[in-house]
């Protein structure tokens, strides 16, 4: 459990303990989707571009309506840092009401609109067949994927991050047998291709939504909160509270996400070795990017606790361990592309042509995640003290007001082409990071300043 720290030492190893756990869950949860993407390739090239045209259109749809869930984390971490624990139980099981909410409206607008949306990409017919099945069968999966991200949000909130690690990684060698079952037909089981895949992660969400649960019900800390004895009736105030903090949540990540989708779509009109070479690029950007995403999501639960408890200087200072853990760890892996840009560039081609420029792209890249390390963190900070309509604002004007419309104007109008993009998204996201230093200074005074203030 989380509990009151007195030296940075402590603070340190206190936020330690509670990131590397996010840290490894959510390399497992990136390693499901890779899993499912290579799986796929191994049948044809058809079922590789259907499960990654699938993917590309589910995932910013998921990691933004997962946000709205994310609430629970800093509701929770903040109840139990004030002492106000016999309120747990009712915050979650509405945030679970929710998330039944969220997955029918989902599933329902996903069936109507799917079609639409494959039919306007001017797809081949077999990869248009195979990404509309692969989301199919997902959508069997959706009720216990909402449902666990409110489960991991609670565990989270504790400080229990290890307990999530255990669930993903015990979901990966599930997902792998399932994508070996239905993906290519093995011991008599139906050979569904690409869209197998979808189905194997599905039965995996089922898997680990039990697996969870039954921890809850189980395992101490969890069982004292008595989660599934009562029932409570559906609050339509409290599912305000969630909604009130969780929708900012979940739109700021969906701008996040969606951005590169955006970019992608932009510099269809470039040849094909500039979007081969900007795709890999961007891959590598989203591995990078798990570890600033990690420190936002560890420093939620801390800031949270310790603002809960209106321990704000507490809070303060690891707000800061965080910023510098993330800009460290951003130097050294600056350092490392410096080193091994060829090599790096060589794990996903082998054409010279898409060698040479995904070298040349990752000297943008540096820049680029220089300035994610500076402002995902502080998002994450702001969230624990759940000022979450600020990161929003930052979120939308830093990539869709900034970044998307400088990017486009270099890279159409000036020599840099598609390297303009990357010119426009570090200008963006570096422009958010200085916003968002600027709010969290803000934020810290003010709470300095109510409790001088009530001390006096």
């Amino acid at each position: 459990m989380m509990r009151e720290t007195n030296s940075i030492r402590a603070k340190l190893a206190q936020f330690l303990t509670i990131l590397i756990p996010i840290l490894i869950t959510q390399a497992g949860l990136s390693l499901i989707t890779f899993l499912d993407t290579v799986m796929s390739g191994k049948v044809s090239a058809e079922d590789l571009a259907g499960v990654a045209i699938g993917s590309s259109i589910w995932t910013p749809v998921y990691t933004g309506l997962a946000g709205i869930l994310m609430a629970v984390t800093p509701i929770v971490a903040q109840l139990m840092g004030g002492g106000r624990r016999e309120d747990v139980p009712r915050a979650v099981f509405q945030a679970i009401y929710l998330s039944f909410l969220l997955s029918i409206v989902v599933i329902v607008i996903g069936s109507l609109c799917v079609p639409f949306i494959l039919g306007r990409l001017g797809l081949e017919p077999s990869v248009e067949t195979i990404a509309r099945h692969f989301l199919s069968f997902l959508a069997i999966g959706i009720i216990p994927l909402f449902g666990y991200s409110v489960m991991r949000s609670f565990i989270d909130a504790l400080g229990k991050t290890r307990v999530t690690m255990f669930i993903t990684l015990t979901a990966l060698p599930i997902n792998f047998v399932l994508n070996y079952l239905f993906i290519f037909g093995n011991f008599g089981f139906p050979k569904l291709g690409g869209a197998g895949a979808g189905l194997a992660s599905a039965m995996t969400y089922w898997a680990i939504f039990i697996m969870s649960i039954c921890i809850v019900i189980k395992a101490e800390p969890f069982a004292s909160f008595r989660l599934f004895q009562a029932l409570p009736r559906f609050n339509v105030e409290r599912m305000g509270q969630i909604l009130k903090i969780g929708i900012p949540i979940g739109f700021a990540i969906f701008f996040e996400t969606s951005i590169f989708a955006a970019v992608t779509l932009l510099m269809g009109h470039f040849d094909t070795v500039t979007i081969a070479s900007h795709q890999a690029a961007m891959n590598f950007a989203s591995i990078l990017y798990i570890l600033p995403l990690s420190i936002s999501m560890a420093l939620t639960i801390v800031v949270g606790f310790e603002a809960g408890a209106m321990r704000y200087k507490d809070a303060k200072s690891y707000s800061y361990i965080g910023i510098a853990t993330a800009v460290l760890f951003s130097l050294c892996t600056a350092a490392l592309i410096l080193l091994f840009r060829p090599e790096i560039a060589g794990l996903y081609t082998t054409e010279s042509a898409v060698l040479q420029m995904t070298q040349h792209i990752l000297m943008y890249e540096i820049f680029f995640q220089l300035s994610d390390a500076i402002a995902a963190p502080i998002q994450g900070a702001l969230r624990g003290y759940k000022d979450v309509n600020y990161t929003l604002i930052a979120a939308f004007v830093s990539y869709w007001v900034i970044g998307l419309p400088a990017g486009y104007l270099i890279g159409t109008y000036t020599s840099f082409g598609a390297f303009g993009y990357w010119i426009g998204l570090i200008t963006g996201l570096a422009a958010g990071a200085i916003v968002l230093f600027v709010r969290l200074r803000l934020i810290e005074r003010r709470m300095h300043s109510d409790t001088t203030g009530k001390g006096s």
